[in-house]
């Protein structure tokens, strides 16, 4: 059930037009936008930044591992998902991982800024897409699953996106979040991330709960490479933020081949079974328990 970003009433509609009072979204390249006033920026991530994330993401070794243990983590816990969010959908390279693994599902993306939209148009043209605030989502008891890879540590009112996630849901449906890990790892990457976080082992977990999920499953991961990363970190630490810029994502082949060879491995061992208690980013899933 769609809600009117206007004036908060429910309906059920094809279109984003509200029969209680007109309000018709504006829209840009025919997506339309819910939050219009933070369409062009101003809300934590530099739009500039998703022409070269999407140059970069496919061979990145970080985004194709976490991609395939996100997916892995979805179909664990939501086999027959028919109806998904994903929050954040930046240039759409998550929503289509996930497009291929429901291919029978309907796909909804969202991005805060409109500029990101036309790269996961190009990479999901079967997905509905638009323009909202992740802290207002229009939609109530809608999805069976809500997803947001990456994206709490940019939201000051993080727990205001977790208690308007839940709105959307379905009840028995679920969340399925990422975040970066551990605030001893802050460097000017994360300056340059525009992250306002870097979370605690047990903060997002806490947090979840506060907004009336229950707990189905955690690990962080990125952890067999923490001594790495730590290292590379404590580099940046001597950089100024616009210098770090995407350093970490521009590897030398043979690295990014390592570097994915071994999340590989870490995936392997998660879905054997183990869950690691430190690493550079933490995966969790919860269920919105039925009323």
């Amino acid at each position: 059930m769609k809600l009117c970003p206007n004036c908060e009433t429910t309906f059920e509609s094809a279109d984003w037009t509200c029969p209680a009072c007109a309000h018709v979204p504006p829209r840009v390249n025919c997506l339309p936008l819910l939050a219009p006033a933070l369409a062009e920026g101003g809300a934590g991530f530099p739009p500039e930044a998703f022409e070269k994330l999407a140059a970069l993401e496919a061979q990145n070794f970080w985004f194709r591992a976490r991609n395939q243990l996100i997916v892995w983590a979805l179909k664990r816990h939501f086999p027959a998902l028919q109806r998904y969010l994903e929050i954040g959908c930046g240039t759409g390279y998550v929503l289509a991982g996930v497009a291929q693994a429901y291919p029978a599902a309907s796909l909804v993306g969202s991005e805060i800024f409109s500029a990101g939209l036309p790269y996961a148009a190009a990479r999901v043209n079967a997905a509905e897409l638009l323009q909202m605030d992740a802290r207002h989502i229009p939609y109530v008891d809608e999805f069976e699953a809500i997803g947001a890879f990456d994206v709490l540590e940019h939201i000051e009112e993080d727990e205001a996106v977790l208690a308007s996630m839940f709105q959307a849901l379905k009840p028995g449906g679920g969340i399925a979040i990422t975040v970066p890990q551990h605030p001893w790892l802050w460097s000017s990457a994360d300056d340059h991330a525009c992250h306002v976080r870097r979370y605690k082992v047990d903060e997002l977990r806490q947090k979840v709960q506060r907004a009336g999920f229950k707990l189905a499953y955690e690990t962080s991961f990125v952890s067999l490479l923490l001594p790495a990363m730590l290292a590379s970190r404590l580099g940046k630490q001597r950089k100024k933020a616009d210098e770090a810029d995407l350093s970490e994502l521009r590897l030398p082949s043979w690295l990014n081949a390592v570097f994915e060879t071994i999340m590989n491995l870490e995936r392997l061992l998660i879905r054997a079974g183990l869950r690691f208690g430190l690493g550079g980013s933490r995966l969790l899933v919860a269920t919105k328990i039925p009323i």
